[in-house]
This record gives structure tokens, sequence and C-alpha cells, in this order.
């Protein structure tokens, strides 16, 4: 009896799902949400039944039930409770509250204790949903069912430290999988189950067999993708993944340092920002752009050439309102000035020059950026002359020296002022 109700929930499950979309059509899944809204009202009449057999003498009976229709019931709910396009606000709400009546049913606070257990000693159903969506997570069927993905993903965030990594091997294919299509919301959400797994799995469980570097050059290949938000969810992913790669090194002086893995995804990027014009690609990079750096610290100097044609060349352009790419790289200069300030002497005039033309362009911006994003921005620029002027030995503050006698912009000058006070009170003994 127990299996049949199984068997008849999965029937059910399948009954209500959204079928395969043809060239992308949102129409082809006309009639699931009324589909859903009814074997959702069916589901909840189980569910309460179970409910009220607790305190009966079927309960035993009800129990087993119970654990053969719990794993096609929760799928059903997640499948229908999130924002889709073969979801209403009905069958979603309906959803929920099948989702709501068997964690109650089920004596599970929370979704994440009914999938990883609510104690030690409980097992928990993760590994019973993971079977159930294992026939339609391969590589020829995972598009058949739309909604797979979703499930998947979705119910991957809920499970976290300790519980995820004796999951591994269950969870990684599919992520993979999912991260490997060729349509952007398809990468971005397998790319952000790789992230997952990587916050949640121990280091020492990817390093084995290689996994580790499996997620590297699968996460890697992504930055050739022109899609800006496929690039922000794999620049994510991949500064938390360096440091499980990437051990400290003992160096030895008389040897030059290996390049690291950092060092080939910041040379990519650097060889990505320098043509790349498109708006959205340009703030993507640079707002990612100072973690890479101070990341690798002094060894940044190895990308010295490219990072300076870089920030001059972005700090030229204008951003938009926000100026979200001219914050970041000005950022990004200021970590790269206090990493590699021996190096900076021979380039201080290039970026002096970069820095006052900035200045100048933003004192006399008419547009229609806000005075609080103008004024960050000299400030910005500000603290740029001050360490570049710190790391010189005082010879920023003499080449400006001159301008606020012939300069009658009032932003300019309080710019150069402000250099100046910090330079009469500093100790040039290294930044």
């Amino acid at each position: 009896m127990a299996e049949v109700l199984g068997e008849v929930a999965k029937a059910l499950d399948r009954y209500a799902a959204p079928g395969m979309e043809e060239g992308g059509r949102r129409d082809s899944h006309f009639g699931v949400s009324k589909k859903a809204i009814e074997i959702g009202l069916l589901f909840l009449k189980l569910l309460g039944k179970v409910e009220t057999a607790k305190n009966s003498q079927d309960l035993y009976a009800w129990k087993t039930c119970l654990h053969h229709m719990a794993g096609p019931i929760y799928i059903f709910a997640i499948t229908h409770s999130l924002e889709q396009p073969w979801t209403s606000p009905r069958s979603q709400n309906i959803a929920g509250e099948v989702l709501s009546l068997l964690l109650q049913v089920c004596s599970c606070g929370s979704v994440a204790g009914f999938l990883h257990g609510e104690n030690e000693d409980e097992k928990g159903r993760f590994t019973l949903i993971m079977e159930l969506l294992k026939c339609d997570l391969n590589k020829e069927s995972w598009k058949n069912n739309p909604a797979t993905k979703h499930v998947f993903s979705w119910t991957l965030q809920q499970i976290t430290r300790p519980w995820l990594n004796q999951h591994l091997e269950k969870i990684l294919p599919p992520s993979l999988l999912i991260s490997d299509d060729y349509q952007p919301e398809n990468k971005i959400l397998g790319i952000r189950c790789l992230h997952h797994i990587v916050l949640n799995v121990p280091a020492a469980d990817l390093l084995q067999y290689n996994r580790a570097q499996v997620l590297y050059q699968a996460i890697f290949n992504h930055l050739y993708t022109p899609e800006h938000h496929v690039i922000q969810a794999v620049l994510l992913c991949l500064l938390d993944l360096l440091p499980i790669l990437e051990k400290p090194l003992q160096w030895k002086g008389a040897v030059a340092r290996p390049t690291t893995q950092c060092d080939e995804v910041l040379q990519l990027i650097l060889t990505h920002m320098e043509p790349e014009h498109r708006l959205l690609l340009r703030r993507t990079y640079a707002r990612n752009l100072p973690a890479f750096v101070k990341r690798l610290g002094i060894l940044t100097i190895r990308h010295m050439k490219r990072l300076e044609r870089v920030i001059i060349g972005y700090l030229e352009v204008y951003d938009g309102p926000e100026e979200e790419a001219r914050m970041k790289i000005l950022e990004t200069l200021k970590l790269l000035i206090q990493h590699t300030w021996p190096r900076i002497s021979c380039r201080l005039v290039v970026l002096l020059k970069a820095l006052l033309k900035l200045i100048c362009d933003v004192a006399r911006d008419s547009s229609l950026t806000p005075e609080p994003v103008k004024t960050a921005l000299l400030q910005e620029a500000t603290d740029c002359l001050i360490l570049l002027d710190h790391c010189s030995k005082g010879q920023v503050k003499c080449l400006l020296a001159k301008i606020p006698q012939s300069c009658e912009d009032g932003k300019v000058v309080n710019c150069i002022r402000k250099v100046e006070q910090a330079s009469e009170g500093a100790h040039y003994d290294g930044t």
C-alpha cells in the first residue's frame, strides 16, 4: 500500500510537471498551473490525513506511506512554489501550502531540517530527493523538464556545512552539466551551484581526486563569455576557489616565484578589459579587479604594464551617473600603489597626469552625475595622489606646487591643497 501511494505521488508530480520549452516559447507551459492547483489540493488532503493519523492506531502505516510520498510531494512543491513561466500566483500559493504542511507532518522546522535531518540521528531526505531527480539530471534528459534544474539548484542551496560534503559525488556532476550549457541563464545557475559547493565543502574534499582543478577549469572557461551576468558569477566563484587551489608557497629568494591560477585569471581579465567598450562588462570587470590585486599583493608587479594601461584607459571614460567603473578603478589604483610602491616611481608622471585629468573632468562635469558621486570620485582621486606623493617621497607635492597659482577651479585647487597638507606631515620611510 505504501509503495503504491509513493508511485501514485510520483505519477501526480509528473502529470503536473512542465514540458520542454520548444524554441524558447513561454506559451508552451499553458495549462500547467491549472494542473498544479488540482494536484496540490489533492496532496493537501493526503497530508491532512497523515497529520490526523498522528494520534491514531494507524500512525505507523501512515508514516510508512509518508516515507514513500515525501520525496515526490517535495519536488512538486518546489517546482510550483518558485516564480517560473509555468506557475501562477494561485499555483504558487497552493504549492507553498503543500510544502508547509509536508514539513509539519514530518515534524521538521525548516526545509534544511527536512533534507539533512533535524538531529544527528536522523538521516534526512536529501539522498532520496537526489535519487528522484537523478533520471532527469543526465546529459540526455535534463532539458526535458525545465523545472528539474531549478529544483536541484534550490534544494542544493539549502544544504550547507557540515552536511554537504557527504553528497559531493551526487551534486558535482549535475552542477557541472548545467553550467556547461550555451544558454546564459543555465550557465549562471550552474556556476552558482558550483560556488555553493566551493563555499560549503571542506578544502580537503575538494582537493581530493583533483576535484578543485576540475572546478577551476570548468569555471575559468566561462571567462570567454561576453555576458556580464555570467562574468560576475564566474569571478565571485573564482575568488573563493583560488585560496583552495593555491597553497601558501615557501619562497626561496634565488628562485622566481611560480605563477598561480590567480595570475592566469588576472591576465585574462586585463586582456579582456583593455579593448572592452560595453559599459556593463566594463563595470563588471572593474568591480572585481580590486579583489584580485589584493589577493596577489606585491606579485601584481607581474601585471603592471597592462594594469597601467587599463587604469589610465578606464579613468578617461565617463561611466554614467553612478561612475561605478571609475570608482572601482581608483580603488584598484590605491591598492596597487600600496602593494607595489617600489615600482611606482617610474610610472609617477603617467599616473599623475591621468589623475589630474580625471579631477579636472569631474570638477567641470555638467552632466547628470549626482554631487555625492562627484565628491566621492574627487576624494578617491585625491587619496591616490596622496599615496603617490608618499611613495615618491614628496615629488607629487613639488610637481603640483604651481597649479593653485594658475588654476581658477575651486574643486581642483581644494584637491591639491589636501595633497600638500598630507605631504607636510608625512615621514617618507616607505609605505
